[in-house]
């Protein structure tokens, strides 16, 4: 699990698929930062991870403040399933 800060808005909610770190990763949490005093233009900060890393992220099973931060640009980020694309049950 690692946090991912995306410069932009590439369209992604929570629960979205990208396609990151040579594999994909699920959006646990999308937190949208820097629309009132922020920069030119907002950014995503996201807790993602692997599918098999949910049930630890559901249990808070790890220390927010010490997870791995890396940036990216939003026309960086592939986006393989929306959120809206994901059938909800």
């Amino acid at each position: 699990m690692k946090t991912l800060i995306i410069h932009g808005n590439p369209g992604i909610r929570k629960n979205a698929v990208i396609e990151y770190d040579g594999g994909e990763r699920v959006c646990f949490s999308v937190k949208r930062q820097g629309e009132w005093h922020g920069p030119d233009e907002p950014q995503l900060w996201c807790t993602i991870g692997t599918e098999d890393e949910r049930d630890d992220f559901a249990r808070r099973n790890f220390v927010p403040h010490w997870l791995e931060v890396e940036s990216v640009d939003a026309e960086d980020v592939e986006v393989i399933k929306r959120a809206d694309e994901m059938a909800v049950s």
